[in-house]
């Protein structure tokens, strides 16, 4: 008769609590589920068990009067008070392995795309500390997205956390698509948080395409979906780059969007009892933003190279979410309605956008070109109204001259097909000619 391996069973009995934690529902308003136990810690998830068989997750997010907070991760049809409520710490981790590549997730980790279920390798922790300080190795190497406006004049390096701010209509999750599709990292980890439903199937066919999701893990969670269950699939995604870059992957982690997160974690904060501040955020929505942030970087195996999209509301750059966002990243690239108006694609506001870390990833070519570049496209900026009103006149200022002597060139690279793929060396010689241009 053949051995049988016992050790996966063994491993589930030794993490397995030794008591069963349980409590009881005493109150629901709103979606806030309030219970007598269990002895559970914030962030731990339990699962109701209703009268009618069926169980329903939720998360735990405070404590009031001795009683226990917690807010649904599905629908609550059918809980009743005096249900049984059981805690399930241990689920707060995350079923990773390579067999995640081309895969599309829900915010509990379960396939979407009827592939069938996904053989694990290890589990994450969702909810780990960001490495410290010293832990990070300096970031050296460019990260080529394959976009010129970005590789070109807004170059990124390999564990860099970039903001892509603009509001509703300028291209920030067609943007995203090009670049997950279209990138050089290894891997690349997508966070879809409170999108429309009908918008993912589009992303994934339409903007992603086969190529790009075949070396991509998708991780989704609609705008119809509980704000834990939001907040979760973020963690979700940051657990599943943090295992492809202790593997030594160069991992391109696309959040879209940072604001929809912050939504999401205000509704947990004011059911919990937060004081509102600024437009309602809670301050457990600025504590969470940096714990996000800084997981990303580059370490000694491996690096994880954020992009999170922020949407602007009302065109307003200063609202809270888009002030704290541009404090902690790394840089920011700014989205113009103008120029998506004008058909300008991809809408980047040159001019207005900052990498903090281009010196240290530009080669000394590339920057004395984008340099150059910058400066005509600077002077062509402050004098574009006396030139379309015909005010100016030819030779008094070389630098204006010679802008507004390539300036259609420039638009020409500047702008770019979102199913176009531009390799380094290719960004790089057309930036040269350009700069070559402007000093004759």
């Amino acid at each position: 008769m053949p051995s049988v391996d016992l050790t996966p069973y063994f491993d589930i009995v030794e993490r397995s609590p030794a008591i069963r934690r349980l409590g009881t529902v005493t109150a629901l308003a709103g979606l806030l589920v309030e219970s007598s136990g269990p002895a559970a810690a914030i962030g731990d998830f339990c699962e109701v068990l209703t009268s009618s068989g069926r169980t329903v997750r939720v998360q735990v997010i405070g404590f009031r009067n001795g009683k226990v907070l917690s807010m649904p991760l599905e629908e609550i049809d059918g809980l009743q008070l005096g249900d049984k409520i059981v805690a399930r710490g241990e689920e707060a981790k995350a079923a990773v392995g390579k067999a995640l590549l081309g895969r599309v997730l829900d915010g509990f980790g379960k396939p979407l795309d009827g592939k069938g279920p996904v053989a694990a390798e290890a589990g994450y922790d969702l909810y780990t500390a960001p490495p410290g300080p010293l832990e990070r190795e300096p970031i050296r190497d460019p990260l080529v997205t394959g976009i010129r406006a970005i590789d070109s004049l807004l170059p990124c390096g390999k564990g860099q956390r970039i903001g892509l701010f603009g509001g509703s209509g300028v291209g920030k999750s067609t943007l995203l698509g090009s670049m997950s599709r279209n990138n050089f990292a290894d891997v690349s980890v997508i966070a879809l948080i409170g999108e429309r439903n009908r918008e993912v199937r589009g992303f994934l066919e339409e903007e992603l395409g086969p190529e790009g999701l075949a070396r991509s893990v998708v991780v989704v969670a609609t705008s119809d979906r509980p704000a834990p269950l939001r907040v979760r699939a973020c963690f979700l995604a940051l657990a599943i780059s943090e295992y492809f870059r202790d593997q030594g992957a160069d991992v391109l982690l696309v959040m879209d969007s940072v604001t929809r997160l912050a939504m999401a974690q205000r509704e947990i904060g004011l059911a919990a009892g937060e004081p509102p501040g600024q437009k309602g955020y809670t301050p457990s929505v600025f504590n969470m933003l940096p714990k996000i942030f800084e997981r990303a970087g580059r370490f000694a195996r491996g690096s994880i190279t954020g992009f999170f999209t922020v949407l602007v509301e009302g065109d307003d750059f200063n609202e809270p979410v888009c002030d704290a966002v541009r404090a902690i990243l790394d840089g920011h690239i700014i989205l113009s309605r103008e120029l998506g108006a004008a058909g300008h694609y991809p809408a980047i506001d040159v001019l207005q956008s900052v990498s903090r870390l281009a010196s240290q990833v530009a080669t000394p070519g590339q920057k004395v070109w984008s340099q150059k570049v910058r400066e005509a496209m600077a002077a062509y900026q402050r004098a574009q109204d006396l030139i379309l009103l015909g005010a100016y006149t030819a030779g008094s200022n070389a630098k204006l001259d010679a802008a507004i002597r390539v300036r259609q060139e420039l638009e020409d690279f500047l702008k770019q097909d979102s199913h176009l793929k531009s390799t380094g060396a290719e960004t790089l010689t057309r930036l040269e000619k350009l700069a070559a241009a402007l000093t004759l």
